[in-house]
């Protein structure tokens, strides 16, 4: 694995950023990849099933993005509600494409049990860039919350509101990746004139719960279902991963409405939060997108029965 840098190129250490390195930092921002081609196109093909609506546009210089939301086209409001999100953090390949995979092989499985609302790449700019933050040096998934100062978070979140006490669960896909260590953390370091600690990255999938509302069993049958395809993170010598305990095999706990986390924004009894590690020797980005599709489907039918035994 690549090593931190001593120090980020932008900025005086111990001085938070102000305009000028924002602007530097943003100049430095290239487009890697097309959001119309790889995502949108997907999403196009998708419409003779499912229901595709536009909740949003987010308009940044010269580039705008439609944001688009699939969504069961036979909506059944006596059935449980369940939301995926995938791309909240851009960079974070497999959120996008496992969210989409799911939708294509799997959804119609679901059609007449549940309502199934998903978002499959929240932060569009992001995506193109291979980029944690906004154009605006901002982390969406640190600003779900009112007034929130990201426009992505705030979209998804309206989005969101009419089934917001309806949803039974909300899964949330995510990756930690080498780059987490190489480039945004020292960043977000430096952004905020804070010292950058180094820390090790995970090797395998693991998941946050919500430590407001934890729900060992849920996470440990998604757990189940994934070691099927790809490998479960460890704890490190602390009996950590990222350093948060470990609180049963592959699920650390974060209090996510505390820290604005997107799988905060629903008051689903069920949430949680997918990591992939696509920089394993031992996965391959087919098996990632698969980890992450075979999660929405295990938490899905685990709620499921608890619904219908209810």
């Amino acid at each position: 694995m690549n090593t931190a840098p001593d120090s980020y190129p932008i900025g005086t250490p111990g001085s938070p950023w102000g305009d000028a390195e924002r602007a530097e930092w943003l100049s430095r921002q290239t487009r890697q990849r097309s959001y119309e081609a790889e995502v949108l196109s997907v999403i196009e093909r998708l419409r003779p099933r499912f229901g595709v609506e536009e909740y949003g546009r987010m308009d940044y210089g010269s580039d705008s993005y439609p944001l688009l939301a699939i969504r069961s086209r036979d909506w059944n409001d006596d059935l449980p509600v369940v939301l995926v999100t995938g791309g909240v953090h851009g960079y974070e390949t497999s959120g996008v494409h496992g969210a989409l995979q799911f939708v294509d092989q799997h959804a119609l499985e679901y059609a007449d049990r549940v309502n199934l609302l998903v978002a499959p790449c929240v932060s569009p700019w992001a995506y193109e860039r291979i980029h944690r933050w906004n154009p605006n040096a901002i982390d969406p998934n640190r600003s779900f919350y009112e007034n929130s100062p990201a426009e992505e978070s705030a979209a998804l979140m309206q989005l969101v509101a009419p089934i917001r006490d309806r949803a039974l669960m909300h899964i949330d896909l995510h990756e930690t990746t080498d780059t987490d260590e190489t480039e945004f953390r020292p960043a977000l370091a430096a952004r905020d004139g804070k010292p950058f600690t180094p820390g090790g990255i995970p090797d395998g999938f693991y998941l946050v719960d919500d430590s407001e509302n934890p729900q060992p069993e849920f996470q440990q049958a998604v757990i189940a279902a994934v070691e099927k395809v790809t490998h479960i993170a460890p704890a490190d010598d602390n009996n950590e991963i990222i350093g948060s305990p470990v609180v049963a095999h592959g699920v650390i706990e974060y209090p996510l409405k505390q820290l604005g986390l997107c799988a905060s924004i629903t008051n689903a009894p069920y949430k949680t939060t997918t990591e992939v590690y696509p920089d394993s020797p031992r996965a391959t980005p087919e098996q990632c997108n698969t980890a992450q599709a075979v999660a929405v489907c295990a938490a899905i039918d685990y709620v499921l029965a608890q619904w219908q035994d209810s």
